[in-house]
């Protein structure tokens, strides 16, 4: 497979394992009641390390809409990769030449890492959609490619955005963007693992093809042309309506059955003869043998999914006090589109550029509409586009709000229900020199070291006292409350857990222990923090 080069990619590729994980802190006066959705203020690139040890591998939908790196300086998180945090990072990670990058070698910088750990926190069977535009498509599909795996790429949607030409343009009016969608990996059998899309909901011009014209018991039905154009002598043959008229099909074309299986028909009454029964035979197809929805298909128009200015003038409706840096937000029908294709009604679907916070509010909008318990991550970068959109726009949306039409007309729009946390992020887990932070509680260090060692999750609800838990075989107990001298791995510790039989990993401060007494009740001691693993 072609291999995707540029420059700084060498020092950017593990990236991901040097962001230190931080501390997720809530913030109550920024939060709308208590809820499993989150909204996390920061870089979403320390926000997805600190999300791992709680939803490793548990995320079934991705959308992110990431910077197109267009050139237009008015973005909020500045499509050249110039913001200050972002050239930080640059220059931390890439070194000096980290200011020599081209466009394209700064943006491939910021979004590799990011994608690496988005693919960590999916499930098997979830999914990933990417909006992007023709400047760095190709590039963002060569990396997935690296990322997820050529074998799973699912599909490039075309979105049309625009609903006008630009008479200004310059060689091509640009009327559509990409969305690019990946699963995480596909099963021994080839099929994509796990990750089953779903079915658009059926229209109501769909619905309206169907109709009950002689009252049939099973329900409304429609009916197509009993003719085919495929010549077969042995299907050219008269046929006699109820009425007693004679009809034999246009010449060049046949019946689509035999004699024999057209009388089947009939006496099932699956052939519609019009209603005076003596029109040409047609076959019925009940509503009820329909597939229940529509296959999605790779072009959206803005007549089914919304448009830029759609969205612009939701955010409108719901700001109507203020002027936004958003230039090209997403419409909800957009991302609704993409929970219909890709979630069920109780999945957690992250958007980890989150902007304006559409899909906070396709997520609340979904649930209403159809029942579900859906839930969301959302992380933004920028503090006062966090608390003051993001958060903002998803608070409003739940609990309902009104604006003024043109005339001066007031419309009251009702709330979707539901809430959120805020979330900042805390220090590091580890100082510069490794050593724990002080506001490291039990439960996150206790978070943290059974996901480093088992890669799943820790159900707090099981801990007891000290002890994590069980996985494959091996126990795991912590030995932390801050205080390093009373951290030990000591006689009075070992008759409580050498009840559990098999192998145990107890984390300590020190052990006093003889080795060959940990040997005979299969303890492994790891010192804090020097044998806390990394991720």
């Amino acid at each position: 497979m072609p291999i995707l080069n540029w420059i700084g990619k060498e020092k950017i590729v593990n990236h991901d394992k040097d962001v230190p994980f931080r501390l997720l802190r809530k913030n109550k006066k920024y939060s709308l009641g208590k809820s499993e959705n989150l909204i996390i203020e920061g870089d979403n690139l320390e926000a997805l390390k600190a999300l791992m040890p709680f939803y490793y591998g548990k995320i079934k939908c991705i959308y992110i809409d990431p910077p197109y790196n267009t050139g237009n300086e008015k973005w909020v998180y500045n499509d050249k990769v110039n913001s200050p945090k972002i050239k930080e990072w640059l220059g931390k990670v890439v070194g000096p030449e980290g200011e020599d990058l081209t466009r394209h070698d700064k943006w491939l910088c910021m979004m590799y890492p990011r994608l690496k750990l988005l693919r960590d926190l999916l499930r098997e069977d979830g999914v990933i959609f990417v909006s992007i535009d023709d400047t760095e498509h190709c590039y963002l599909k060569q990396i997935l490619d690296d990322i997820f795996g050529p074998e799973n790429f699912i599909a490039n949607v075309i979105w049309q955005k625009k609903f006008s030409p630009q008479n200004d343009a310059k060689y091509f009016s640009d009327t559509h963007d990409f969305i690019v969608v990946y699963t995480k990996k596909r099963n021994s059998n080839g099929e994509k693992n796990g990750w089953i899309r779903n079915l658009l909901p059926r229209t109501d011009t769909m619905e309206e093809r169907y109709s009950n014209l002689d009252n049939d018991p099973r329900g409304p039905w429609s009916s197509s042309d009993l003719s085919v154009k495929t010549y077969s002598k042995e299907y050219d043959y008269p046929i006699k309506t109820p009425s007693g008229k004679i009809i034999k099909p246009t010449k060049g074309r046949c019946w689509r059955t035999s004699k024999e299986n057209l009388q089947k028909l009939i006496k099932d009454k699956r052939i519609w003869f019009g209603p005076n029964g003596n029109g040409v035979p047609r076959i019925k197809r009940f509503l009820s043998e329909v597939q229940a929805g529509l296959v999605p298909g790779t072009i959206w128009m803005y007549s089914e999914v919304g448009h830029n200015q759609e969205a612009r003038q939701i955010l409108k409706e719901i700001f109507p006090e203020a002027d936004f840096p958003f230039e090209t937000p997403k419409p909800v029908r957009l991302i609704k589109r993409i929970l219909q294709i890709a979630t069920k009604k109780n999945d957690l679907i992250l958007d980890s550029f989150a902007g304006s916070g559409t899909t906070g509010h396709a997520v609340l909008d979904l649930n209403k509409e159809d029942g579900g318990n859906r839930k969301f991550i959302l992380v933004e970068m920028e503090k006062n586009i966090a608390k003051n959109i993001t958060a903002e726009r998803v608070k409003r949306v739940a609990q309902g709000y009104s604006y003024k039409t043109g005339n001066g007309k007031t419309v009251k729009v009702a709330g979707l229900g539901g809430g959120f946390e805020y979330v900042e992020l805390g220090n590091p887990l580890f100082d510069k020199d490794g050593i724990i932070d002080k506001e490291v509680s039990f439960n996150d260090l206790a978070s943290y070291v059974y996901f480093t060692e088992t890669h799943t999750n820790l159900e707090k609800l099981k801990i007891r006292k000290n002890y994590l838990g069980e996985y494959n075989d091996v126990h795991y107990f912590l030995l932390f409350d801050g205080v390093p001298k009373e951290n030990i791995l000591n006689r009075k510790f070992l008759k409580e857990i050498k009840k559990k039989d098999g192998k145990k990993i107890v984390y300590a401060d020190k052990c006093l222990i003889d080795e060959d007494v940990l040997e005979k009740h299969q303890i492994i001691f790891k010192q804090i923090p020097y044998q806390v693993k990394t991720y």
